[in-house]
């Protein structure tokens, strides 16, 4: 780590000065370029998981500071320095020039119609959207637009592989309306029109108990592990628990993750009779999992809990059984909470298989020790890698292709059904599951003679989508 260091300080007085320099080289277009660069290097250099995949990331890759300056001005751009920094297999390490945004997408803070949408496929290039809910206390609440509704235009235009980014991006949204007609889609001339706004979403949407032959079933449709709602989440649970519930239904079929302390409280708010017991362990590089098991072990473990912030107790069920509903829009936290409970109590999951993806990031910062405090004023780059991998207490890790249901049944654009009421098909087959009661599984979807597959969903191009992250790096060295 010392000649890593010297160079990058050697490096770092490069930079000085070719950022004064009147006949700068042409590859360097940005004047922070090698900052930002050598920034990226040194933060995948320190703690990326998949760092002995990578030959550049070696310690002793650069022999002098001459062969590294060069290796990064090769580069075009810091995406493409990035890029190069990460092995194919990882779908979710990312880089972004604004950490601004990525701190509020943590904190459930975004620019938003309020509409959350799924597009599917028609054929090669064509597209369909159908609203899945509505965020309350957004623009879009009590528009005339609902979960069910189907649209094929976005302002006037119809949707297209080459066009909906920018279409659903815009400032004001007009929605025009559409619905099954036999097995085609059609218009229904009607227009809704929202305009964006910034919200802080709560990701509790929905919180009831259903009883039903003679069961008192709670339900929760949980959509992010937000930190910032802990105690909202806490509430629910003791919501649940002053309801005397016999089974929990929790609804994380539009969950893409989030924070794991919040993974952690919520599987322990479930549980509640496992406090101090591994709810999953920790893999890290190598130079990370050496240092934790010589000088602190336990760091390479997260517990089951019994408190939140403050030294609040959390409110727990004691369940012996729980019942998931996930899609492919359920990814890491979520899976963790599935796959960390799993050694300790029955969990069935109804849905379809969920993302597949067990490892967590952390955000690193350009400062000395990736922090953001000190941060170069000089630019808004930060980087997300994944620095470690989580299994449960039996060494299980999610599968790379996505944990499959055991009780398997689809979202179809048909019938998509009320969410939270017993009849909405993913519910009903849950309920169905919990009570035995074969004639109650009027969840059957029905089947249209239309092809779709499905294709993006709100926030799949926000920073934070389908991520797992902890919130600061364990420094484990420093950089003298």
């Amino acid at each position: 780590m010392k000649k890593r260091s010297l160079l990058i300080s050697s490096l770092l007085c490069s930079i000085l000065f070719i950022s004064c320099a009147d006949d700068m080289d042409d590859e360097i277009r940005d004047p922070q370029y090698l900052e930002i660069a050598d920034f990226i290097y040194r933060g995948m250099n320190e703690i990326y998981l998949y760092k002995p995949g990578i030959p550049q990331l070696a310690d002793d890759y650069f022999t002098n500071n001459k062969n590294y300056e060069d290796y990064l001005k090769s580069m075009k751009s810091p995406e493409e320095l990035f890029d190069s920094l990460t092995v194919p297999l990882d779908r979710f390490s990312f880089l972004t020039d604004d950490y601004i945004e990525l701190e509020n997408s943590f904190s459930g803070i975004s620019k938003t119609t309020g509409v959350d949408y799924r597009l599917y496929l028609l054929n090669s290039n064509d597209l369909v959207g159908i609203v899945r809910y509505i965020v309350p206390g957004s623009n879009a609440e009590d528009m005339g637009i609902d979960r069910g509704d189907l649209f094929m235009q976005i302002n006037g235009e119809p949707l297209n592989l080459s066009n909906y980014q920018s279409l659903l991006a815009s400032p004001s949204v007009t929605f025009s309306l559409a619905k099954i007609n036999g097995n085609t889609i059609e218009e229904t001339g009607e227009e809704v029109t929202i305009a964006a706004s910034q919200i802080t979403e709560n990701p509790i949407l929905l919180q009831k108990v259903i009883e039903t032959d003679g069961k008192k079933i709670g339900y929760l449709m949980y959509n992010s592990f937000v930190a910032d709602f802990d105690d909202e989440l806490n509430d629910a649970f003791a919501y649940f628990k002053s309801e005397n519930i016999d089974d929990l239904v929790l609804d994380l079929r539009y969950n893409g993750g989030g924070r794991v302390s919040s993974a952690t409280r919520l599987a322990s708010m479930i549980t509640g009779s496992n406090t101090g017991k591994i709810f999953a362990k920790q893999q890290w590089n190598d130079s990370y999992q050496n240092y934790f098991l010589a000088t602190n072990p336990d760091r390479l473990f997260d517990y089951f809990t019994d408190k939140i912030d403050n030294n609040i107790p959390i409110n727990k069920l004691n369940l012996g059984n729980l019942y998931v509903i996930g899609t492919s829009s359920t990814a890491s936290a979520s899976e963790l909470v599935i796959n960390g409970l799993k050694p300790y109590i029955n969990v069935v999951t109804i849905g379809t298989r969920t993302t597949g993806k067990s490892q967590a990031s952390v955000t690193l910062y350009d400062s000395e020790d990736f922090s953001r405090q000190n941060a170069s004023p000089n630019h808004t780059y930060a980087i997300q890698p994944l620095v470690y991998e989580s299994v449960n207490a039996n060494d299980i890790v999610v599968p790379y292709t996505g944990i499959d249901p055991d009780v398997e049944i689809a979202e179809e654009l048909d019938n998509f059904g009320i969410l939270g009421d017993p009849s909405e098909p993913l519910l009903a087959a849950a309920i169905a599951k919990i009570t035995g009661n074969s004639q109650a599984q009027s969840f059957a979807a029905k089947k249209m003679q239309i092809n779709y597959q499905e294709f993006k969903e709100r926030g799949a191009s926000k920073p934070d989508y389908k991520r797992m992250y902890i919130d600061k790096v364990p420094r484990i060295r420093s950089n003298n």
